[in-house]
């Protein structure tokens, strides 16, 4: 009776935790893995009564809450996250149009048919992952060296095709090269921020949170600030009923996709779905939707998930590496309430986003969206300044610069997770340290 009393216990305290996390998803810029970073050394002081399980249990809700309810900011204000930022393209469509709601709902679908899918494949995940790992883990630098090239060579020159043959050169490869730039200049950050960060040994744990914002929220919301329009009038009532064959192939497809970036290093959602997408051949708007929110949250959550099925000792992600330093989950008893509280996690956070959509879309017709935007503005600032002191916002200026790039120019904006996958894959290959000498680092 104890034993049920403390499993209901934790249940309630995920449950909590998932209701933190969609109050922080809407905070354009605050990644949960700031949050969380703060929670365990919060909790190590003794400053907070959370601690071992429960803390992870805690940390297990806010992370579903934030990555369903995350996408909308995405929506509504073009402040994407690493995972979200492919997927900004057709949610504007759709905003512009005044389906916003929709838009949202869709990535949401996405994401609860991905978590669907993990309690499905929750009683083996251990039998796929083991030699999945085993396959991929002697390979795993080559595929990172194939993924960037991947990343590189899908961009594609636009160019009037009435221009002179010299025009019309200059103005494709003035798309490629921006692409080009974005990686390479983002890399350079991630190279200094991996082996001389100003930023104090203290807030280490936030050390990437400045370059994120910079990259990722801060262009697109000075974007809205200098050319936003107000939106067209949102239509606040649930969309039509999507098609199960749809839902099934996007949620499949961002599924695996997701998996896949949760078992090689360095590799996110985002991409993780771009890959599945190219390979399964997604033809449209909505299913694209639906594949990039199933595919964060098989990211971001089975990341988290992995280090509680027993004996895998399969670290992967920020929260399961920041969570591990303090507590190691142990036995099939600890696994089955983690996949649990996921579940229950994930059917509350899907009905606050509808909620929570349908709010902001009227929000939305009603305040001035530049307003909104210098707002979430001031706060992404705040928050980097309050996390990472100067030496940080110094960081998130300079990122911000390499993110405005791909904004100006029109390009992918996914190259500026060069910022992880240069100077990962280089030190992977074992090039890194004189790549770092070269450039003064060491």
């Amino acid at each position: 009776m104890a034993s049920l009393a403390n499993d209901l216990t934790l249940l309630a305290i995920a449950l909590a935790g998932a209701m933190v996390g969609c109050g922080l998803a809407l905070l354009p810029g605050l990644h949960v893995f700031n949050v969380a970073g703060l929670a365990l050394l919060l909790s190590t002081r003794g400053v907070i009564g959370l601690a071992d399980q429960a803390l992870a249990m805690f940390l297990l809700g806010a992370l579903v809450g934030w990555v369903v309810v995350n996408v909308i900011p995405a929506v509504f204000l073009f402040a994407p996250d690493d995972a979200n930022v492919i997927v900004v393209l057709p949610t504007t469509k759709y905003l512009m149009r005044g389906r916003g709601v929709e838009a949202a709902l869709l990535v949401g679908a996405g994401s609860l048919g991905a978590l669907f899918g993990l309690v499905l494949l929750a009683p083996v995940l251990d039998e796929i992952i083991r030699p999945l790992r085993t396959i991929v883990q002697p390979h795993t630098g080559w595929m990172l060296v194939a993924i960037i090239a991947f990343l590189l060579l899908g961009e594609w020159p636009r160019a009037n095709d009435l221009a002179p043959p010299a025009r019309r050169l200059l103005s494709a490869w003035a798309y490629l090269g921006a692409g080009l730039l974005t990686f390479i200049l983002s890399g350079l950050l991630g190279f200094v921020l991996l082996y001389r960060s100003p930023i104090a040994v203290e807030s280490a744990f936030v050390n990437l949170m400045p370059a994120f914002i910079g990259l990722f929220a801060i262009p697109g919301l000075l974007q809205i600030l200098l050319f936003g329009a107000k939106p067209p009038p949102q239509a606040t009532a649930l969309p039509a009923e999507i098609e199960p064959r749809l839902l099934l192939r996007g949620a499949l497809t961002g599924l695996s996709g997701g998996l896949f970036a949760s078992v090689l290093p360095v590799v996110s959602g985002g991409i993780g779905g771009l890959l599945a997408g190219h390979a399964t051949a997604l033809w449209n708007d909505r299913l694209f939707m639906i594949s990039l929110g199933a595919s964060k949250v098989a990211y971001y959550v089975g990341s988290l998930l992995l280090l509680f099925v027993p004996g895998l000792t399969l670290t992967r992600g920020g929260m399961a590496w920041m969570l591990s330093s303090v507590y190691v989950p142990y036995g099939w008893r600890s696994y089955w309430l983690a996949v649990a509280a996921m579940a229950l996690a994930g059917v509350v956070a899907f009905v606050a986003l509808i909620a929570l959509a349908r709010v902001t879309a009227k929000l939305i017709n009603h305040l001035n969206v530049k307003w909104i935007a210098g707002g979430s503005l001031v706060v992404a600032i705040a928050i980097t300044l309050a996390f990472t002191g100067w030496g940080g916002l110094v960081i998130m200026s300079v990122a911000t610069t390499v993110g405005l790039i791909p904004v100006i120019v029109g390009g992918r904006r996914l190259n500026c997770l060069g910022v992880l996958l240069m100077p990962i894959t280089l030190n992977m290959i074992g090039v890194g340290p004189a790549v770092a000498q070269w450039l003064g680092l060491l």
